[in-house]
């Protein structure tokens, strides 16, 4: 519980998550990121009915430790523990951490306790409490999608599918089901979507998957997994890429796409990111997959530090993005972004797509992507891009371009009411 509170805090003042729990004892790395991740979910709710309980904010380490205990008691269809638990964890977190707080924290909890109903009630009555994001976060979706903004904020806060992508250069999604059912794991076939796509009934190790460690089957989200055929396969007028097409992954980190461009084609693939140390993660994956790609770390935008002057038969731009679309895998998103984010990452968005059109052949391909939901990120930038190329003609592919929302009604479902997919967006744009 300390450990989350102090994570949580950590959040609340700007810091990813993931650079949190690096720094968490390994051995409490795994509850403390379970908990994390349930109080971030119902963190809007949780602040609200602690401003209603102790009106007068308490110093910063009480007030995490309060609000992580409130959001663990939190009416919800399985609670993490029971009530008993969550108040006396909490209260010897207290007298560890704030001794003269204890009492404090035990009263408050307890005042929860008899008048949770009215307390929660009275929170969700703020947007921010009943949908769990930032005012100007569900603002901007509302006017964005004034038809789905409530639903996608609701399946925001769901525990995602896992999903696997099997390699097509070693089987197909069917058989490795039947050998994770040989292991007792339960899956399914995602289908037509994505036809290597595997969706675990639920999550385990990736040291359970048979054939993980030898390269037969990685780690992806279904929507994830739209990018690569959009780059090498053929659409309408478009044919296949030609076997050694030179292709650009823009910005590869951590490599889930450069891997699946490799499987789907033989390739002379160039590969950037401005982080060497995320360049680290996309050989590690090339390795295990025994896939071979140029790598470098640079700018996309900065064309004369990389570029050698051969122009590109494709190119991937998965582009920085606010992540507004994979919030249910990283819950601490909502609360990271400030309202002025949005313009500066499709400034940044707007820059790239100037940069790399130069670098594309005629005839060539150009995928656009961002795992956002927000359509200044998407088709707006796009929309944009295009009425400043007259050269550049947009191919639309029915199920794979445009914006899709994580909805269980917008692609096949995980479960009851859970969509497999998270919030993508993707373009395929053809250089006339």
């Amino acid at each position: 519980m300390l450990q989350t509170a102090d994570a949580v805090q950590a959040v609340r003042e700007g810091q990813s998550l993931t650079a949190v729990l690096a720094r968490c004892p390994q051995e409490l790395r795994p509850g403390t990121q379970a908990l994390s991740f349930h109080v971030l979910r119902l963190l809007g709710g949780a602040q609200a009915a602690r401003a209603q309980l102790a009106p007068k904010t308490p110093p910063p380490k009480v007030d995490s430790l309060l609000t992580v205990a409130l959001a663990l008691l939190w009416p919800v269809a399985t609670p993490p523990y029971g009530d008993h638990t969550v108040v006396d964890q909490a209260v010897s977190a207290a007298r560890k951490r704030a001794p003269a707080s204890a009492g404090f924290v035990n009263a408050v909890l307890r005042r929860f306790l008899r008048e949770r109903e009215a307390v929660v009630q009275a929170a969700q009555r703020e947007l921010q409490g009943e949908f769990n994001h930032p005012p100007w976060w569900i603002e901007r979706l509302r006017q964005d999608w004034p038809d789905q903004w409530q639903a996608v904020l609701r399946a925001n806060n769901e525990h995602p599918p896992m999903s696997l992508r099997v390699n097509v250069r070693n089987g197909d999604a069917p058989a490795y089901v039947q050998r994770l059912a040989a292991t007792g794991i339960a899956a399914r076939v995602l289908g037509a979507l994505a036809p290597q796509a595997v969706v675990l009934e639920r999550a385990v190790p990736v040291t359970a998957l048979p054939g993980f460690a030898e390269g037969e089957v990685s780690v992806q989200d279904a929507a994830a997994q739209l990018a690569a055929p959009l780059v090498v396969q053929a659409w309408q007028d478009l044919g296949p890429l030609a076997a050694g097409a030179r292709v650009l992954d823009a910005c590869a980190a951590p490599g889930g796409k450069t891997a699946h461009l490799l499987e789907l084609a033989d390739l002379e693939l160039q590969a950037l990111d401005t982080d060497p140390q995320r360049l680290v993660r996309v050989q590690e994956n090339l390795d295990r997959l025994r896939q071979r790609a140029s790598l470098k770390a640079a700018d996309a935008r900065d064309t004369a530090a990389w570029w050698d002057g051969r122009l590109f038969d494709a190119i991937l731009l998965d582009a920085p993005c606010s992540a507004s679309g994979i919030v249910r895998r990283h819950p601490d998103v909502r609360w990271l972004r400030r309202p002025g984010d949005i313009a500066q990452l499709a400034a940044i968005q707007a820059e790239l797509l100037e940069a790399l059109w130069p670098t594309l052949k005629p005839g060539g391909r150009l995928v656009y992507a961002t795992c956002s939901v927000f359509k200044a990120e998407g088709q707006d930038q796009v929309d944009a891009f295009l009425q400043r190329h007259s050269d550049a003609s947009p191919v639309q592919v029915q199920g794979f371009t445009g914006h899709l929302l994580p909805l269980a009604d917008n692609g096949p479902q995980a479960g009851a009411g859970v969509s497999v997919v998270d919030g993508f967006f993707y373009a395929l744009l053809v250089k006339n």
